[in-house]
């Protein structure tokens, strides 16, 4: 073959190669944009490096969270759970004043029985729950998250009132969407 015909299949191999990146780079992208839109300050957390860069684990991670909540049969609950659970909550919140510590261990396992009921699964350790809530409530998980630790911290009498407090706002919030869901 002439060195023209060699040229002209060099071109059309770096054409196709550009091409190709092109889309894998666009692809990329595309699902980046869907994970920061869908997690939110979960994203941050788990799929940026210090530098602010998306991390290929981190987004690998956010990918199997969808995938375990997409097999799950989440469903409303009907109005006359809301209306038990909700009189379940006005009692929780009409203790605090009495027995903090008591109130957000009541939270606690209030908003346990709700997601059960609802049917994410609630036998697993606390971290695998958070990480399915954060698919559906991404701006409700680090509120959550801390008032699970104040309630840890609640058990061995090691949480102030003013932390109890804020635990008790924050399971009001996952509770509240839980319950309209």
């Amino acid at each position: 073959m002439s060195g023209w015909v060699w040229a002209v299949i060099i071109i059309a191999a770096i054409v196709v190669i550009a091409i190709i990146v092109g889309a894998v780079m666009r692809n990329s992208r595309r699902r980046t944009a869907h994970l920061r839109d869908t997690f939110g300050d979960e994203y941050e957390r788990v799929a940026v490096d210090e530098s602010g860069r998306p991390m290929k684990e981190g987004e690998n991670e956010l990918r199997r969270r969808e995938m375990r909540r997409a097999n799950l049969d989440i469903h409303p609950l009907s109005a006359e759970e809301q209306q038990r659970y909700l009189g379940q909550w006005q009692q929780i919140q009409s203790m605090f004043v009495d027995t903090p510590d008591r109130s957000v261990a009541s939270a606690e396992q209030l908003v346990n029985q709700v997601m059960q009921a609802r049917g994410y699964p609630v036998a697993d350790e606390f971290e695998n729950q958070a990480e399915l809530i954060s698919v559906d409530h991404p701006d409700l998980v680090s509120n959550y998250r801390d008032a699970h630790r104040v309630y840890e911290r609640s058990m061995s009498s090691n949480a102030d009132t003013e932390e109890m407090r804020h635990s008790l706002v924050y399971y009001r919030s996952l509770f509240n969407e839980l319950l309209a869901a």
